[in-house]
C-alpha cells in the first residue's frame, strides 16, 4: 500500500566504519624518540660470535674489539588532512567535524603499521620455503630458526608474531593452541584481545599484511631488538579548526617517523596460504 507524505528519520550520531584505528605494531619495536633532526641511528653491539682464547706462545692474551653496527632510520613526514565547507558540515548528517578528526587519527595510525611492515619485509629468513597453512610445525620451525641464530626465544616480553586473520583461523583449529589440555587461556572462551600470548610469543592479528587473503600472505615472527622505529617527540599530533575566511572546517594529523631493520637474523618471514578463508 502507498504511504501518504512518508517521513524518513536520520540517526543523528554516525556509525563508525569498519577500519583499523590504532597502531598495533608500534609497541613491538625498539623505539627512539627524536627531539630534532630527520635521522635516528641505532647501535647494535655484541661479541660477534667470538670464542674464548688462551694465551699465545709469547705468553700474552690476545685482545679483540666488540662488534658495533650502526643502522640509521630516516624520518619522513606524513599527514592525514581533511576539510569540509561550513555549509557541508551544516547540511550533512552526523558530526562531520568529529568524522574528519577520527579519520585523520586512523590514517596516521595505519601508516605507522605500514611503515614498520615495509621494513620487516626487508628480512631474508624465509620459512617455510613454499606457502603453507598455519600449523604447530610452522610456528615451532620459525622459533627454531630464531633459536639457531642465538635469538632468545624465551624472552617472552620481547618476542612477537604478526599474523593474518586466516593464520589465526588455522591456529584456532590446532589442538595445542585451543585445547585446555595445553593452554590456560582458552581462545574460544574470550574475551577478544588485540594481543595474545601463546608458545612464548605475543601474537598480533593484522589486516595490513602483504598478500592478505591470498596464497602468499607474508607474516612475521621476530624479536623486538630486530626492528627499530624512530618517531618525533610527542609522536602523532592531531589538529582541528575552522577557517573563518574561507568558511572551512578542517582536521589534520601528522607524524614524522621511520623504521629500520636492525638485525636480520632476528626476523623470520612466514609465507602463509590464507586463500581458503576469503568470501566468495
Amino acid at each position: 500500500m502507498s504511504i501518504e507524505a512518508a517521513v524518513i528519520q536520520y540517526k543523528k550520531d554516525f556509525v563508525p566504519a569498519f577500519e583499523q584505528k590504532q597502531s598495533l605494531l608500534k609497541l613491538t619495536t625498539t623505539k627512539e624518540h627524536v627531539l630534532n633532526g630527520n635521522q635516528a641511528t641505532f647501535l647494535v653491539s655484541g661479541s660477534g660470535g667470538d670464542t674464548a682464547v688462551t694465551r699465545g706462545t709469547n705468553g700474552q692474551i690476545p685482545y679483540g674489539n666488540p662488534t658495533n653496527n650502526q643502522s640509521t632510520a630516516t624520518l619522513v613526514e606524513k599527514h592525514a588532512p581533511y576539510e569540509l565547507t561550513g555549509f557541508n558540515v551544516f547540511a550533512s548528517q552526523g558530526n562531520q567535524v568529529a568524522v574528519m578528526r577520527n579519520a585523520s587519527i586512523a590514517v596516521i595510525n595505519r601508516d605507522i603499521d605500514l611503515t614498520i611492515l615495509a621494513e620487516l619485509a626487508n628480512a631474508t629468513n624465509d620459512f617455510p620455503s613454499t606457502a603453507q597453512t598455519a600449523s604447530l610445525s610452522m610456528v615451532t620451525g620459525a622459533q627454531a630458526i630464531l633459536g639457531n641464530n642465538d635469538v632468545d626465544v624465551e624472552d617472552e616480553d620481547n618476542m612477537f608474531a604478526i599474523i593474518s586473520p586466516a593464520f589465526r583461523g588455522y591456529l584456532l583449529q590446532t589442538t595445542e593452541f585451543a585445547s585446555g589440555d595445553y593452554v590456560e587461556m582458552k581462545p574460544f572462551n574470550g574475551p577478544a584481545r588485540k594481543m595474545f600470548r601463546w608458545a612464548g610469543i605475543n601474537w598480533i592479528v593484522s589486516s595490513r599484511l602483504t598478500g592478505l587473503g591470498t596464497a602468499a600472505e607474508i607474516c612475521y615472527m621476530y624479536h623486538r631488538n630486530s626492528i627499530g622505529y624512530a618517531v618525533n617527540v610527542g609522536e602523532e599530533k592531531v589538529f582541528a579548526g575552522f577557517d573563518e575566511k574561507q568558511g572551512l572546517s578542517w582536521s589534520r594529523a601528522e607524524v614524522y617517523h621511520g623504521a629500520k631493520l636492525l638485525q636480520n637474523n632476528g626476523i623470520v618471514k612466514m609465507t602463509h596460504d590464507g586463500s581458503a578463508f576469503v568470501a566468495t
